[in-house]
C-alpha cells in the first residue's frame, strides 16, 4: 500500500472520528439543555401542584439545584469532547452558539408542550436569526 492511500485511509478514519465527537458533542448539548429548561422553568409548571406550590422557596432552589447538576453532568463533557483545544471539531465560539439554538430549540418545545404557548411570528425571525448566527459562526 503506498503512502498516499494509507494518508488517505487515516484522513478517513480521522474524519469518522470528528463527526462522532461532534454527533456526541450534540447529543450531550440537547440532553443537556433539557434539564437546564426542566431546572429552569419545570417549577412553574409544577406550581401547578398543589404538594408543590406549598413549598418554601428555598426547596424549589435546592429542587432545580438537584435536576441542574445532571444538566452540569452533561455540559461539561460535551464542551471536554467538542473543544477543538481538547481535539474536539468545534471552536469555543461555536460551541457557545450551538448551545444556545440548542437552548431555544428545547425552550420553545417545552413551552408549547408544558405551557401551550404558541409561536407567533416574532418569535420564528428570533429563531431563524438564531440559525444565521450559526451559520455566520462557522463561516470561515
Amino acid at each position: 500500500m503506498d503512502i498516499s492511500k494509507k494518508k488517505c485511509i487515516f484522513a478517513s478514519i480521522f474524519n469518522v472520528l470528528l463527526m462522532s465527537q461532534a454527533l456526541q458533542t450534540l447529543i450531550l448539548l440537547f440532553l443537556s439543555n433539557i434539564m437546564m429548561t426542566l431546572a429552569w422553568y419545570g417549577h412553574l409548571k409544577l406550581a401547578e401542584f398543589s404538594w408543590f406550590r406549598s413549598w418554601p422557596l428555598i426547596a424549589v432552589i435546592i429542587f432545580s439545584w438537584g435536576i441542574a447538576f445532571f444538566e452540569y453532568c452533561l455540559q461539561v463533557p460535551a464542551n471536554r469532547i467538542g473543544f477543538e483545544g481538547n481535539g474536539g471539531p468545534f471552536s469555543l465560539m461555536q460551541l457557545k452558539v450551538i448551545q444556545e439554538v440548542i437552548t431555544l430549540v428545547v425552550f420553545i418545545l417545552f413551552s408549547m408542550i408544558a405551557f401551550h404557548m404558541h409561536l407567533r411570528w416574532n418569535h420564528l425571525v428570533a429563531a431563524v436569526l438564531m440559525v444565521l448566527a450559526v451559520y455566520f459562526v462557522f463561516m470561515k
